[in-house]
């Protein structure tokens, strides 16, 4: 990739934060703001840099817009975001990456609305590691449906709702949301493991975050592999698809 995509963030929790310090360091991009609901006057810029955080209190998506123009906005921040951008980043022909866990049915059908005239990558859970077990689990499932099927998800203390992923994931093998299992210990980032019971035999398909930056690096890969891409919706397990697909022929034909 020649040309820098130039980012912009919106959302600066902690996994914003690790998002943004690895785009940072990542030089197929240039990250040229961070936006978040209200910045705190010791914070103006992202640490050991001269990005900006911004104020969306005192800025709207225009304006910021206007000021520092974007190639791509990666979405960490909450779902009512979307409706606040995505007239902006549709004139202006901006592509998305949202990592939003908990769109609505609305929220779902506006980002599909958008990608009529824009490009839109939307994950609950945007590292590869958790898409590769998706599109794996999707496979085994496939191949052996009458396997008994149950989900295992683990979170920080903290976290209250499911997991959008577990749902996801749920929803995607057509399994009910009640064979979803939810703990909560200590500081675990994300676990998710799918179990698969079959006639003398387990199968477990396992995903550990260690640290937040694996979001960073799942929007990455995201924002180079969308960038190829024509107008319209995707998932992340559409593109590992698409590059599956792509190795494939390649390795055929070769």
């Amino acid at each position: 990739m020649n040309k820098k995509i130039h980012v912009g963030l919106v959302g600066y929790g902690k996994a914003g934060s690790a998002v943004a310090s690895v785009l940072c360091n990542d030089p197929r991009f240039e990250l040229c703001w961070i936006a978040r609901r209200s910045a705190s006057p010791e914070l103006q810029t992202h640490p050991a840099t001269d990005i900006p955080i911004v104020s969306l209190d005192q800025q709207s998506f225009s304006k910021l817009l206007e000021r520092i123009p974007v190639d791509a906005l990666v979405d960490f921040s909450v779902p009512e975001s979307i409706h606040a951008y995505g007239e902006e980043i549709r004139k202006r022909n901006i592509m998305l990456v949202s990592a939003i866990s908990a769109y609505s049915a609305d929220d779902l059908a506006y980002a599909h609305d958008l990608a009529r005239d824009i490009r839109v990558l939307c994950s609950p859970n945007i590292t590869l590691g958790i898409n590769f077990l998706l599109v794996a689990a999707k496979l085994l499932r496939k191949i052996a449906p009458f396997a008994d099927v149950e989900i295992l998800e683990q979170h920080f203390r903290e976290k209250s709702e499911v997991s959008g992923t577990a749902r996801r994931i749920a929803e995607s093998l057509e399994v009910d949301g009640e064979r979803i299992t939810s703990l909560r210990l200590g500081g675990i980032v994300g676990h998710h493991e799918v179990i698969f019971g079959f006639p003398h035999q387990t199968v477990r398909l396992t995903h550990d975050s260690i640290r937040r930056e694996a979001f960073g690096t799942g929007a990455a890969f995201a924002l180079a592999q969308l960038a190829a891409c024509s107008t319209g919706f995707y998932t992340f397990d559409d593109l590992l698809q698409q590059l599956m697909r792509a190795e494939l022929i390649g390795g055929h034909v070769d």
